[in-house]
């Protein structure tokens, strides 16, 4: 296996009394997308801050293409493009000289992909940000971390301000630097968007990792929910008990593993309506730790 593009060992962030973050542990592979989520102040930010050398950690040690974070910051922000979560662009410029300006910090020069993802983001690169829409505006922030071919792409909630289309066409992107070796860390509020997109996703509450989910195996996983007009049965479709909290109020919810016919001929000998059945989602993983 590769080794990691991005590693955080440890990362622990005091502000005083208050610690912001708390010994977070998480790498970040070639090719793989890693989901962030958790709500407001839960340590999501601070963590990207101190992974891109924005932040000195308190404890721990973040790694970037091998270069230390802090103590080598800047060799390993050439290794990386963000996208912030609020934008403070250069809004004299064009998106074009925007692009060509963030690039040669880097000392690359943007060739014809810049034209060729802006018309699939549906922006005019030669007009002004100062003339351009919130929705415009986040879009050409998106070309500029889209173009570069760097390792790894740290997006701190990318859809903001997109409309359904452009955050169908983000997902593709992101699927396409995945499919060229590129990583991908980002965090976002949209459930969906992490589950059609990531390979694992991690899951912060008061600034401790609190879950660690790979998606594929989630994905195997379906969830059952319907009405009891009857009895509630003994065993699950597996033939072992339900659990407890399966059944409450004349509902049944549970989460099976296993063959689809199974279930099927499980649930048809069962008195229920209002049958619901769908692939699992983050959502009950979510509401475990954030209600």
């Amino acid at each position: 296996m590769p080794d990691p593009v991005l590693t955080a060992a440890g990362l622990t962030k005091d502000y005083g009394s208050f610690r912001a973050l708390d010994d977070l542990n998480l790498t970040v592979a070639p090719g793989e997308v890693v989901g962030l989520l958790g709500p407001n102040g839960s340590g999501k930010s601070t963590a990207l801050r101190i992974m891109l050398g924005f932040l000195r950690p308190t404890a721990g040690r973040a790694t970037l293409a091998g270069f230390d974070c802090w103590n080598q910051g800047v060799q390993a922000r050439r290794n990386v493009a963000y996208l912030p979560g609020e934008l403070r662009l250069y809004e004299t410029m064009t998106g074009r000289r925007l692009v060509r300006f963030l690039a040669g910090l880097r000392g690359d020069t943007p060739g014809p992909e810049v034209d060729a993802l802006a018309k699939k983001l549906d922006i005019d690169v030669d007009r002004p940000l100062t003339h351009m829409s919130s929705g415009m505006k986040r879009k050409v922030a998106l070309l500029t971390v889209l173009v570069p071919k760097v390792p790894l792409i740290i997006l701190d909630e990318p859809t903001n301000t997109l409309d359904p289309t452009m955050r169908d066409e983000l997902l593709d992107q992101l699927a396409a630097a995945k499919a060229r070796g590129q990583a991908v860390l980002f965090s976002s509020h949209v459930l969906q968007e992490v589950e059609a997109v990531c390979d694992r996703v991690a899951v912060l509450r008061r600034g401790k990792l609190v879950h660690l989910q790979c998606m594929a195996d989630l994905r195997g996983g379906r969830a059952v929910s319907a009405t009891l007009t009857g009895p509630a049965p003994a065993a699950g479709p597996d033939g072992a008990a339900l659990p407890t909290d399966a059944v409450a109020d004349g509902r049944l919810s549970l989460t099976y593993r296993g063959p689809l016919p199974a279930l099927l001929d499980w649930l048809a000998r069962q008195p229920l309506t209002d049958l619901r059945v769908e692939p699992q989602g983050l959502g009950p993983i979510y509401r475990r730790y954030h209600g």
